[in-house]
């Protein structure tokens, strides 16, 4: 009987250490729930091009049609021999079919233009070897000793400068991002007295790839940004 007796008190001896526990972990918990930090975390590097797409526009103008497209067909000849013999490849042409604009059809505009046809032409090179895109350019003035005159692309066909390889570096960077967050959020908690405990949120990371600057638009910069939430504890 007397050992049942001890069986029973230790039983609720340990029922109410746990309970205590229990009880402590909850108050705890209830104190810290609203001690938090979130933070920002950024990862930024700069990388080049790998892919342009170079649009090379040339205009026509007269009143004769066969003549017009005579004469736009011996430009496109003209500058796809340019570039074959800069060492641009068939595949990495694109030629458009010429598009037509007759100025007598339009309802608006100055009805005494000395031509009624622009007959454009867009030969387009793609090329992930930006290097040697970027040298052909620096050289279209030779083109000018062929009688082909190159027009500005406009907003409708701009020089197109792209980073293609991006997946690959976003595990990367990523992992930047988080390990400056929690260096960040590491601080915090020291400047309070508090150590980080879980983290309570985090999401994926904006990655944005932009033109470092106007003046070279081969240079990209690649920046993701991650925000966490972490818990405080004393």
């Amino acid at each position: 009987m007397k050992h049942k007796e001890i069986i029973s008190a230790a039983i609720i001896a340990l029922g109410i250490c746990v309970l205590g526990w229990f009880v402590k972990a909850g108050i705890d918990d209830f104190v810290n729930k609203d001690r938090r930090v979130c933070v920002k975390g950024l990862a930024e590097q700069e990388v080049a091009a790998d892919k342009v797409t170079w649009p090379i526009v040339s205009k026509e103008v007269g009143n004769d049609l066969p003549s017009l497209y005579d004469r736009i067909g011996a430009t496109q000849g003209k500058i796809k021999n340019f570039l074959t013999a800069a060492g641009i490849t068939a595949d990495e042409l694109t030629e458009n079919a010429p598009a037509v604009a007759d100025l007598s059809a339009r309802e608006y505009g100055d009805r005494n233009m000395p031509y009624r046809y622009i007959v454009t032409s867009v030969i387009t090179v793609t090329s992930k070897d930006v290097s040697k895109v970027r040298g052909i350019m620096a050289r279209q003035g030779d083109l000018l000793k062929e009688g082909v005159a190159i027009v500005d692309g406009g907003y409708e066909n701009p020089v197109k400068y792209e980073f293609v390889a991006f997946r690959e570096m976003k595990p990367t960077m990523m992992q930047e991002a988080i390990t400056n967050a929690e260096k960040t959020a590491e601080q915090f908690a020291e400047n309070s007295h508090s150590r980080l405990n879980k983290i309570i949120s985090a999401d994926q990371g904006q990655f944005s790839i932009e033109d470092r600057d106007s003046n070279t638009p081969w240079i990209k910069k690649v920046r993701v940004v991650t925000t966490i939430t972490y818990s405080l504890k004393n």
